[in-house]
């Protein structure tokens, strides 16, 4: 079928003349996750993970993904004709290489401008006029071949009120705003769907695990415009946003309408659509969107209500942990009734909406790839020997949470612990850390990755990144990474209120996969001579699986920061548990 595919939109380039077509994971708003209607990579490749750019030529094709797919990847590109690029591997062309070594001189290469950000379109542009190759911004041949294709999504939105949000409508416009005067800007066109959720204190659900609504918004000195399908609005967002002077427009009509805003215009290249940008007649300034940093430091209100999010999720995985320790033996536990389970101790919890991402829930080999997702097909029987990885998380009215543990559930080899223990230093080394204001997650990761990279083991992917407030569960512009990589905008000085995850781990190909993950909060610690110091706050409390741990490789400071979380998950947890519950975790958090 994807040969087919691959042969329709082939066909479709020979009419247009165009000899290269471009296919990114994107949607008109540069959105991580994206809904079915813009899967385009996912129709032509077959390849469902999260991240990757597809590349189609006449006679062959790439797909470009990270390492957290790798494995994945090369299984569901079996037998396509689509070749695997690996990023970050030094035998791995980039795209305009890959273009470049195969296009003759004033050939084409082409892609929908409105699922290409203007700083990539540019980079493009510069790239192929090397050697004379045009640009083609505005054909979308997906949508020709795909006649099936799935409407766009039109979910009913809903208020989210200011006990939750902590800020109102108007405040948030005034902090916009002031930002804005520092670039002397009249007007703000905003396109990322996570940051007009924060302005607006709007939410729904068009996209899974994503719970916002697919909109577009310009900001001026005197007034806002949203645009969005306005039947979709429930009232007291109507009416809020009458208060607020913020106008309704059709979804699409921003793209007339960019032609006569006022300028200066403020943008953020990295995530306005080029199609978009290129329509704006005024003078541009651009810079990064003001609303990602007020939108990461989360307020009082946010941080109030996202640790009692993280209460009741320790409670839904603490129940999880049990019942999967006294229940595998019976052997007739899979992956999926694992995954179907953690849900439902989930959705016990007051003002649970949905997961926060499709869970994770790995066992033995198939924990090697990090983002490996159950189905039937590859679903298999949980037995009493060997480690079960489970990545999950809830979007809850109070906050968005985000945890992984690795439970070990019967014999497993001094292999297994060894690095089971050597990737729990790593997360405690960072969890631990007392830094000084200035530092970015760049200067920490190696806290993480120091016992691994001891013994010349790595994992490839960042060791954090940033959680949203009920909105996306990986949020820019705060993280953990060894090294810059500016699409994933994750190495900003780290600020007080900041939440981010620490998870690190080690994946042995065709063997087994470990993570350890907690969110942390950003917090000031004292302030002296040498200046401001910070740290971090651990948000998450579950236990860890002290049935994977070699006590024997551990320091002594890193024993008694493992007692002392484990001490504060029992405090924390066990009021909401049953009695054979609590007697259970009693034992399971005793110190080491």
């Amino acid at each position: 079928m994807i040969k087919e595919r691959l042969q329709a939109l082939r066909m479709e380039m020979k009419k247009e003349g165009i000899q290269a077509y471009i296919v990114p994971t994107s949607d008109y708003h540069d959105t991580e996750y994206v809904c079915e209607y813009f899967a385009c990579r996912k129709y032509l490749s077959g390849f469902t993970g999260s991240a990757g750019v597809l590349v189609v030529l006449m006679d062959q094709a790439g797909l470009w993904t990270d390492g957290r797919y790798f494995i994945q990847a090369a299984n569901q590109l079996e037998g396509t004709g689509i070749d695997l690029m690996k990023m970050g591997q030094p035998e791995t062309p980039s795209i305009p290489a890959y273009i470049l070594a195969h296009l003759q001189e004033h050939d084409t290469v082409a892609f929908d401008g409105k699922v290409i950000n203007l700083q990539d379109y540019r980079q493009y542009l510069a790239q192929f006029s090397t050697k004379e190759i045009q640009v083609e911004n505005r054909i979308d041949l997906v949508s020709r071949i795909w006649k099936d294709r799935p409407a766009l999504p039109s979910s009913q939105t809903f208020h989210y009120e200011e006990r939750y949000a902590g800020y109102s409508i108007d405040e948030k416009l005034e902090k916009v705003r002031f930002e804005m005067k520092k670039f002397h800007a009249a007007s703000h066109v905003i396109t990322k769907i996570d940051e007009i959720a924060w302005v607006l204190n709007l939410r729904a659900s068009d996209i899974p695990h994503f719970p916002v609504a697919l909109a577009y918004m310009t900001i001026e000195m005197d007034q806002a415009t949203v645009y969005i399908d306005g039947t979709r609005l429930d009232d007291r967002s109507r009416e809020l946003f009458e208060k607020a002077n913020v106008r309704i427009k059709g979804y699409d009509d921003i793209y007339k309408d960019a032609a006569s805003l006022s300028g200066p215009v403020l943008i953020d290249p990295h995530f306005v659509n080029s199609t978009l940008a290129l329509s704006i007649q005024e003078p541009i300034v651009e810079a990064q969107d003001p609303i990602i940093l007020l939108k990461a430091c989360k307020n009082e209100t946010e941080i109030k209500n996202t640790k009692w999010a993280h209460i009741k999720d320790g409670v839904a995985v603490t129940r999880f942990m049990h019942w999967l320790k006294h229940q595998v033996a019976q052997g007739s536990i899979t992956e999926c009734s694992a995954q179907d389970q953690l849900q439902k101790y989930r959705a016990q919890q007051d003002n649970y909406l949905e997961d926060s991402f499709s869970t994770i829930c790995a066992y033995k080999d198939h924990a090697a790839m990090m983002h490996y997702s159950a189905t039937p097909q590859s679903d298999v029987v949980l037995k009493p020997e060997g480690m079960l990885l489970v990545d999950s998380g809830g979007q809850y009215l109070e906050g968005t949470t985000d945890i992984t543990r690795t439970f070990v559930l019967g014999p497993i080899t001094s292999e297994e612990k060894y690095w089971f223990t050597l990737a729990l230093r790593g997360h405690i080394r960072l969890a631990k850390a007392t830094f000084l204001y200035g530092c970015r997650g760049l200067n920490l990761d190696i806290l993480a990755r120091g016992p691994l990279w001891d013994q010349m083991m790595d994992y490839q992917c960042g060791t954090g990144h940033g959680v949203g407030h009920l909105s996306n569960v990986h949020e820019a512009p705060n993280g953990f990474r060894w090294r810059i990589v500016p699409e994933r905008n994750d190495s900003c000085v780290l600020e007080a209120g900041m939440i981010q995850s620490d998870e690190p781990g080690v994946y042995q190909e065709g063997s087994f996969g470990i993570r350890h993950e907690n969110e942390l909060l950003v917090v000031a610690k004292d302030q002296n001579f040498y200046g401001q110091f910070m740290g971090f706050e651990s948000l998450t409390f579950v236990p860890f699986d002290r049935e994977g741990i070699d006590v024997s490789l551990m320091t002594q400071d890193e024993i008694e920061w493992l007692n002392a979380y484990h001490q504060e998950v029992y405090e924390k947890i066990h009021p909401y548990l049953d009695p054979e519950e609590v007697s259970w975790l009693k034992e399971v958090t005793l110190p080491l």
